[in-house]
């Protein structure tokens, strides 16, 4: 697939358990609904940006959440616009027909690009563990913050 041109379609299992962040603006961003989370090192060691396929996540990257509303932000403003995100515990439905209900049930969860699951480490960011595959959604138990070590 490819990254997010808008919103993704999420479910939630249980309760929603969500965030705020500060989005970093050393570049414009606009941040869709499902989008991963993370403080990648290499641009601001306190602030978010959003995970696209062409983020390289290091090994010291941290995810923070999904985000739960789309946000966008100017190259330069001011950092102080917030970015609410699910956070752990919950349990969040992904459109995905990538893992399979039994089989993948506690596997670990990445995204190889904003709109797309993986079982694949590679330079992605860990989301969670496969909770529960139903009706074409795969349901992650998100796991933030995690630092991405095996990225």
């Amino acid at each position: 697939m490819a990254d997010l041109t808008s919103s993704a379609p999420l479910r939630v299992l249980g309760e929603a358990y969500t965030e705020k962040f500060i989005l970093d603006t050393v570049a414009a961003r606009q941040v869709y609904r499902g989008q991963p989370m993370i403080i990648d090192q290499d641009v601001d060691t306190a602030n978010v940006v959003q995970f696209v396929d062409a983020v390289v996540v290091a090994a010291t990257d941290v995810f923070v959440g999904i985000a739960a509303e789309d946000k966008a932000v100017l190259i330069s403003a001011p950092e102080t616009t917030e970015i609410e995100c699910y956070v752990a515990p919950t349990i969040l439905g992904f459109k995905s027909a990538v893992f399979a209900d039994g089989a993948d049930l506690g596997k670990p969860v990445y995204m190889s690009d904003s709109a797309t699951l993986s079982g694949t480490v590679a330079d992605n960011p860990v989301l969670g563990k496969v909770h529960r595959v139903i009706d074409g959604y795969c349901y992650v138990e998100l796991s933030s913050p995690a630092v991405c070590s095996g990225a």
